[in-house]
């Protein structure tokens, strides 16, 4: 059993803000993007280390019909861009027809611009081009939603990514590591769990928290 390392998601970001390196120069500081909405107070203390604002990535996943479990593709929102993510594998092998595809991919659309648009506002576009990015959120049980977004920041064109979490599965841990330049990790027990298994504190945290902590962290 994973023993409760962290008392909440804020005592989880400041122990992962002191593992990172604070740039000499403040211009190669990093943009700071949270997985909302569990990542938004892990990434708090991130952001105020560093003395940059905080931003989000929203990430929804395609789940095949009647097996939403299976995902078969992925939406991720950063600023006003919108990546989307394919896998033909799983489309084909579960053989979902492309009016069905199409369907699942409008309604997770509208259901990820909702998301973005209660916690962002009309916050300015973000630009990602050559910048240093730190991904933050609370653990990684498979490690899909942190790959969907290490993914979706590359395609913008951001320059080093690093995912920082406070806790993950080994499985998870490999995977990240295979994608992002450096994951940075506290915690990745060999028996794994659950995400929560690391707080004594893993309340769920509200829309009206996370849309807090993001204006004044912005």
């Amino acid at each position: 059993m994973i023993n409760s390392r962290y008392a909440d998601r804020a005592d989880a970001g400041r122990q992962l803000a002191a593992l990172l390196d604070h740039p000499e120069d403040q211009a190669d500081a990093p943009t700071v993007l949270a997985l909302p909405r569990g990542g938004v107070p892990v990434a708090a203390p991130i952001a105020e280390r560093f003395g940059v604002g905080l931003d989000i990535v929203a990430v929804r996943k395609l789940g095949v019909p009647d097996q939403p479990e299976l995902a078969m593709g992925a939406l991720a929102r950063i600023g006003d861009r919108v990546e989307h993510l394919r896998n033909d594998r799983v489309i084909a092998m579960a053989g979902v027809t492309e009016p069905a595809y199409q369907r699942v991919l409008a309604e997770e659309r509208r259901n990820l611009d909702e998301r973005h648009r209660a916690l962002r506002g009309d916050r300015p576009a973000l630009d990602l081009s050559g910048r240093p990015v730190i991904i933050v959120d609370d653990g990684l049980a498979t490690g899909t939603t942190m790959l969907v977004a290490i993914e979706a920041v590359r395609r913008v064109g951001a320059g080093s990514v690093i995912a920082a979490v406070p806790v993950a599965s080994e499985q998870a841990a490999r995977l990240i590591t295979d994608r992002a330049d450096r994951l940075v990790c506290p915690s990745i027990p060999a028996i794994f769990r659950a995400v929560g298994q690391a707080y004594r504190d893993f309340a769920p945290v509200p829309e009206a928290e996370a849309r807090r902590i993001l204006n004044s962290e912005h």
